[in-house]
């Protein structure tokens, strides 16, 4: 089986990951691109080959009535997530979205209400779950490698230029560096703690906002209480180059992984009894790889709507609980 699949976009991510991963992936096909314009899709078609006999589409309607197309990756902005997951699901179309899966709660649901009522799978790309050594060290740690957990820490940041970047408007998203990279943070940590910890409990965070005046966070940093008593927190930011890295710390040792939050699969991981070696892999191709074989196998994909639902769940929570301001000359 062949499944034929449609780029919704064709930006960054999609021209330099998503695109050229799918070519790695047995069983997937790139079938036809959306984009604002149509010369711009007939550039990526071209250059990433899709297979579709008129590729090239600058209206979702006419894309989504192929009766050839499978499936689509959304990798658009935020706002646009829900609308276009919704139309693919209405046309019976499997969907597997860039994350986060939208800048809402409501849209969430929405999106997992329309691919349950069609049929379809819908999935979120958070790639690092891909990642090699991420794999192993959770491996690792299931083992109990490390004892019982207790604490993990992730930080992703980037320097961004000026606030020129859509996520930086709230009209076209709800966050910056959470959207960007935080949104990854949290879900790694999730992907490691709550199958042994529980669900989150408790949140809090601080929110910054004060370098370009965006009306959404420039710097967050969020931590998270599970129902074990384990806690966690991560660090995303837009002001700042730093090494990306994560940290599990258990009753019985640790694993640090030091630039792997990266669009690559490559960096270091080491461990209290040594550094863990592990072959670098595109992280991309994994999740395309799990994308089809749910939708071949009639499973749940790995990271499912529901988990991205959750995800999206608590950045509302992240926002709404960060930034409160007091005149620190009343505080005794």
């Amino acid at each position: 089986m062949t499944v034929n699949i449609a780029m919704l976009g064709t930006g960054s991510i999609a021209d330099d990951a998503l695109a050229p991963a799918l070519k790695r992936v047995a069983g997937a096909n790139l079938w036809s691109v959306l984009s604002r314009g149509r010369d711009r899709a007939r550039a990526f078609a071209r250059r990433h080959g899709a297979a579709a006999p008129a590729p090239a589409h600058d209206s979702l309607e006419t894309l989504l009535a192929d009766p050839d197309l499978d499936a689509v990756i959304i990798a658009t902005p935020d706002y646009l997530h829900a609308t276009q997951a919704v139309a693919a699901a209405g046309a019976g179309k499997h969907v597997l979205t860039e994350k986060p899966m939208a800048t809402g709660v409501e849209e969430g649901e929405a999106m997992v209400r329309a691919c349950d009522d069609a049929g379809v799978k819908l999935a979120v790309g958070y790639h690092l779950r891909w990642h090699a050594g991420h794999r192993k060290m959770l491996t690792l740690i299931r083992a109990g490698g490390v004892g019982e957990l207790r604490h993990m820490r992730a930080q992703w940041t980037f320097q961004a230029p000026d606030a020129g970047n859509w996520r930086a408007r709230r009209d076209t998203a709800s966050w910056w560096s959470l959207s960007g990279v935080g949104t990854h943070c949290l879900d790694l940590i999730r992907w490691v703690m709550v199958p042994v910890c529980g669900e989150v409990v408790s949140l809090a965070s601080t929110i910054s906002r004060d370098v370009w005046s965006s009306p959404n966070d420039e710097t967050a940093v969020v931590s998270l209480r599970f129902a074990s008593g384990a806690t966690a927190e991560f660090c995303s930011s837009v002001l700042i180059t730093a090494p990306s890295r994560a940290e599990v710390y258990g009753s019985d040792g640790y694993i640090r992984c030091e630039d792997t939050l990266t669009r690559r699969g490559a960096g270091a991981i080491d461990t209290h009894q040594g550094i863990l070696e592990f072959d670098v892999a595109d992280p991309y191709a994994g999740e395309i790889r799990d994308f089809v074989a749910a939708i071949e196998d009639h499973r749940k994909p790995e990271v499912d709507g529901r988990e991205g639902l959750r995800n999206v769940s608590l950045l509302v929570q992240a926002v709404a609980s960060g930034g409160a301001r007091f005149d620190a000359q009343q505080v005794p």
